[in-house]
């Protein structure tokens, strides 16, 4: 069967997007999607997303890793399945669709995607790290080197071991810049690798740096592998909503295969 796909990008985050709003797409072929991700016999991507309709929001969102499985939310593909579905015409400037952790608002100006996450209000700040769960779960830790850093080696340690086991966390390494400025490499469990952004990851970093007092501020730039992403949120007796994240969506190309 041929499938046409689109391919987008977001800070280098890459996904695989069809839209399934007739329900032709396979769903339960974890190996189909495993092999449109594949970078040598595929397309090549950190995951695959269908759009789908949904009775009474703009759209659905069905998110798979790379290596097929249905995951949890995905920042940055939330951010490029608002620019799809600004191509297809599903939406024009603004959109309210629905993901695997809930509704999500989002707003599209040319190609900056502006996605409002999850609010936030538990954060385990322990001794070396820092865990919250964005959308995904996410573990924080400083690194004072981070530019010749063995990021798969210790970030699969990390996201293997206790207390995270075999659920698995995604793990984020930071780097300090400034009080608005922090340098970010993230290893994605099931993609099992780094990835060139994250974008529940770099939305982490930024609570996590208020949390524990490394800024003061509510909007925080994150330099990623792949560009820079902007966290903006309102912060209250440790909780954190109105939570937004921002950067560049693009459209790589589209073919069938």
């Amino acid at each position: 069967m041929q499938q046409t796909f689109y391919k987008y990008q977001g800070t280098g985050n890459d996904f695989v997007m069809i839209d399934n709003r007739q329900q032709t797409f396979d769903k339960n072929n974890t190996k189909l999607v495993a092999s449109l991700c594949d970078r040598r016999f595929g397309i090549g991507a950190d995951g695959l997303i269908l759009l789908e309709n949904h009775d009474n929001l703009d759209f659905k969102m069905v998110y798979y890793n790379a290596d097929g499985n249905q995951s949890s939310m995905c920042g940055n593909g939330g951010r490029c399945l608002v620019a799809f579905a600004n191509q297809l015409g599903v939406i024009k400037n603004k959109a309210v669709f629905e993901a695997i952790d809930g509704l999500h608002h989002a707003a599209i100006n040319g190609d900056i995607v502006k996605l409002q996450m999850q609010n936030v209000d538990v954060i385990e700040n322990h001794r070396q790290h820092v865990f919250l769960d964005t959308g995904s779960p996410h573990h924080v830790q400083f690194e004072n080197q981070i530019e010749d850093f063995d990021i798969k080696t210790k970030g699969a340690k990390i996201r293997y071991g206790a207390p995270y086991n075999k659920a698995g966390s995604n793990v984020n390494f930071v780097k300090k810049i400034s009080s608005t400025e922090f340098r970010v490499r993230t290893y994605e469990r099931g993609v099992e690798d780094e990835t060139l952004s994250c974008g529940t990851g770099v939305t982490a970093v930024a609570l996590a740096m208020h949390y524990i007092g490394e800024t003061e501020k509510n909007l925080i730039t994150l330099h990623t592998q792949g560009g820079d992403l902007q966290v903006s949120f309102n912060a209250e007796n440790g909780a954190y909503n109105n939570v937004w994240l921002i950067g560049p969506a693009k459209l790589v190309f589209q073919g069938k295969i």
